[in-house]
């Protein structure tokens, strides 16, 4: 396989967690290929006429060194069309920032493989994507409307509010029938915006476990267990969720079988589904996680296999 040119666009690579962040590892699998590196963050972008270039760094060294994982070389002005793959894997919120720079990969001749494709996670929060699916869902509301959420919550009783376009758990609240809250929390996530925030019927179940299924072109390749700490309604690790080794069951295969093809046509080909008691709750397609858990509890190395899927289908 000749040296591919691929541009990682990604939070700062230097704070990175070596051992849990999945672009990371992959970017760390790309270097171990030989292939060559360079990092940029999304304001990074730059479109004049029909030229999309990015101010990025290149990678010179990409190891598990603690405290030593990375060094660049000089910031350079870097024309996209001459890369290969540009890796968009950069956290939410999805904000106009975020949505930018989607329009801008757009721009892209088809000979750069923009993964996952840039209209397509414009066109998917991962929050709105899953209501394609609602009879695979909790019961889930998506409105800035004070009353209907009230009444969502007066039917369900013990419910969940979060932002729509967050991402790590941040924001997120569980609020029991008996709760005086909700009216602070409301406003504090409508006032002055109306943006949409989701409501979702409380899964019990979340104590069990929030599993994380990992699909690579539409099909499942691993998956880990997230158990919330105790006192904690988030199974997020990002807020001190555990991971678990954990194998899929039928109905996560279900699952899978329903939302896999889906994915796969709407070249999303790196996603991660959280599933809680059977029921899908989010489709996260900008920067899953969990790829590291999942071969730390000796389940596949998907660093290894997304680089094959890559090398493989570049055209």
């Amino acid at each position: 396989m000749s040296v591919l040119k691929i541009a990682v666009q990604m939070d700062p690579m230097e704070a990175v967690d070596i051992k849990g962040d999945t672009t990371f590892a992959l970017s760390l699998e790309a270097f171990a290929r030989g292939h060559k590196l360079w990092t940029y963050e999304a304001p990074d972008l730059r479109l004049e006429g029909e030229k999309l270039s990015v101010s990025a760094r290149s990678i010179d060294k990409l190891s598990r060194d603690e405290g030593d994982h990375v060094r660049f070389g000089s910031r350079e002005l870097l024309d996209l069309s001459e890369v290969d793959v540009v890796l968009v894997r950069q956290d939410p919120p999805f904000d106009m920032s975020y949505i930018t720079a989607c329009h801008l990969l757009e721009k892209l001749p088809e000979s750069v493989m923009v993964l996952n494709d840039p209209a397509e996670i414009r066109n998917a929060p991962e929050k709105i994507l899953v209501m394609d699916f609602p009879d695979l869902m909790p019961e889930t509301l998506i409105t800035a409307d004070e009353k209907a959420i009230r009444a969502f919550r007066e039917t369900h009783r013990d419910i969940i509010i979060k932002p729509l376009y967050g991402n790590g758990g941040a924001g997120v609240f569980r609020v029991r029938p008996d709760d005086e809250n909700l009216a602070s929390l409301l406003e504090m996530f409508l006032a002055g915006r109306r943006v949409p925030v989701i409501a979702q019927k409380y899964l019990k179940d979340v104590r069990k476990g929030d599993k994380r299924i990992i699909l690579l072109d539409g099909e499942p390749v691993g998956a880990i267990n997230r158990v919330p700490a105790e006192g904690e309604a988030r199974s997020n690790m990002h807020v001190g969720g555990v991971a678990e080794a954990i194998e899929l069951d039928d109905r996560d295969r279900e699952i899978c079988a329903r939302i896999g093809p889906v994915l796969k046509e709407k070249r999303l080909l790196l996603t991660g589904i959280d599933v809680i008691g059977g029921f899908i709750t989010e489709i996260n397609v900008t920067s899953p996680t969990g790829i590291q858990e999942v071969k730390r509890f000796g389940g596949a190395d998907i660093a290894v296999m997304f680089w094959d899927w890559v090398e493989k289908n570049r055209t």
